[in-house]
């Protein structure tokens, strides 16, 4: 984790009211996501690492939009965005040199966005010091912001949320985001419980995957690819709703996360005696870089 500069601390802004930032979330969907939302040409759709890895016009002005406008709320401020990374990958160092960095996703679930599909969401988190304090979800077709401040909870529209309780292994629903090229080990695991592991879903959006925790929908999710623009929100969120994480080489945590660059599978749980026996039913032979 970055060093802190205490003294620098007593003299930086106060963060910005969650209001502040759900309202330019809330622009940048009314303005520029929805307007494009199921109107996007051809030439307004590009794809980056493989054919099914998504940039649309969209995301673009929308990334702009938000960096410019939560740097003015936090003077000092910078941004990591997704597809500023995609660019120019060196901005990630933002992240290990302390300060207050914005993470900003500007639309999550663009292979859904592209196809017409409704499950998106437009994804902010802000880091001061190498923690996460502060997160935002906003889903633009519904109008619904999740939001979370560190020691605060997590709340949609005024409603406070809480992960759902803990269950018998084969009745809780999963969410397995397991790659059988970055996790061959994880993968193999998992299809041989098929059987014992319960339902599972699949969104294509890690929004509405971490919204299904915070909503009962799925009670546990397992990721071998952390990005920090598609989690860093999100896990924020699973703790202050009651949950914990965990790297399958460490073992769970209820502490403010920090974004880390880490080749290891992730697992999300209601508490950590779940997230033990989800582990070990896994066997150590997961513990393989993702």
């Amino acid at each position: 984790m970055p060093q802190t500069d205490h003294s620098s601390k007593l003299s930086r802004p106060e963060l910005p009211s969650d209001k502040a930032v759900i309202d330019h979330l809330r622009a940048s969907a009314a303005d520029i996501v929805l307007p494009y939302f199921q109107s996007l040409t051809d030439a307004e759709i590009k794809t980056k690492t493989s054919p099914n890895d998504f940039v649309t016009i969209a995301d673009e002005q929308c990334e702009a939009y938000l960096s410019a406008a939560l740097v003015t709320l936090l003077p000092g401020s910078t941004v990591v965005g997704e597809e500023a990374v995609a660019a120019d990958p060196s901005i990630l160092e933002r992240l290990n040199v302390g300060g207050d960095v914005w993470i900003i996703d500007p639309i999550d679930g663009t292979y859904n966005y592209a196809h017409d599909d409704p499950r998106f969401a437009t994804i902010v988190a802000l880091v001061r010091d190498g923690v996460v304090v502060a997160g935002y979800i906003h889903v633009p077709v519904t109008g619904q912001t999740y939001a979370a401040r560190l020691g605060g909870g997590v709340w949609r529209n005024g409603e406070r949320l809480r992960v759902a309780e803990p269950a018998p292994l084969g009745e809780m629903t999963a969410v397995l985001y397991v790659g059988k090229s970055r996790a061959p080990a994880l993968y193999e695991r998992i299809k041989a419980l098929k059987g014992e592991l319960g339902p599972r879903r699949f969104d294509r959006s890690a929004a509405f995957e971490h919204i299904a925790m915070l909503t009962g929908k799925a009670h546990y999710s397992i990721f071998t690819r952390l990005l920090p623009w598609d989690h860093a929100a999100g896990i924020l969120m699973c703790t202050e709703a009651g949950g914990c994480y965990g790297y399958f080489d460490e073992g769970p945590s209820v502490d403010a996360w920090s974004p880390v660059n880490r080749d290891m599978p992730f697992l999300l749980a209601p508490d950590p005696a779940t997230w033990w026996i989800i582990r070990q039913k896994l066997g150590e032979a997961v513990t393989e870089p993702g």
